[in-house]
């Protein structure tokens, strides 16, 4: 019997560190996944990004891999555009401002007025009103990802048609 690898429709778990460059200061460890605690995506349904899917395919549990991700393919420039103010108003609870909401650093998840999910983190609160960033954390950095596969299984039926992993064994983690 043939090994499973990484292909369309296989749920692949890999554990891998991440490195960023801004380009100026040379690479710098960002984060970690551990084999104990990996991260679990449905491989061919655009769950992570290309160039990286690119570099896991046909890969094995145990392989190792590394590739290096130019900003340009990974999370796009920087857009000063998708930095905003929005009325403060807009984050009242019930009449109240909700002051732990809105610390500076803390990532709010909103959509916009077409339903897509975004994520905004805070810069600050003046009078003008909440100043947010919905540039991705990585916009403009090149990465670099070294790692393993550390399982790979079929997905389930429900997880090809949602698109999505429902947890290490297939089940809903909630």
């Amino acid at each position: 019997m043939m090994p499973i690898r990484a292909t369309k429709n296989a749920v692949v778990a890999v554990s891998y560190t991440l490195l960023v460059d801004d380009g100026e200061t040379g690479f710098r460890w960002y984060e970690t996944v551990t084999d104990t605690d990996p991260f679990y995506f449905l491989f061919g349904h655009h769950n992570i990004l290309p160039k990286l899917e690119e570099a896991l395919e046909g890969k094995s549990v145990g392989d190792s891999f590394a590739i290096t991700i130019g900003f340009e393919n990974g999370y796009g420039d920087y857009d000063p555009a998708k930095k905003v103010i929005i009325p403060k108003a807009n984050f009242k609870e019930e009449g109240k401002k909700n002051r732990d909401l809105l610390r500076i650093g803390n990532v709010i998840p909103m959509q916009d007025d077409k339903g897509n999910q975004m994520r905004g983190e805070v810069l600050k609160v003046d009078y003008m009103g909440v100043h947010l960033d919905f540039n991705s954390p990585l916009a403009g950095l090149d990465l670099q990802f070294e790692g393993k596969i550390v399982s790979i299984r079929e997905a389930l039926p429900e997880e090809v048609d949602h698109g999505h992993v429902h947890g290490p064994d297939g089940q809903h983690t909630h």
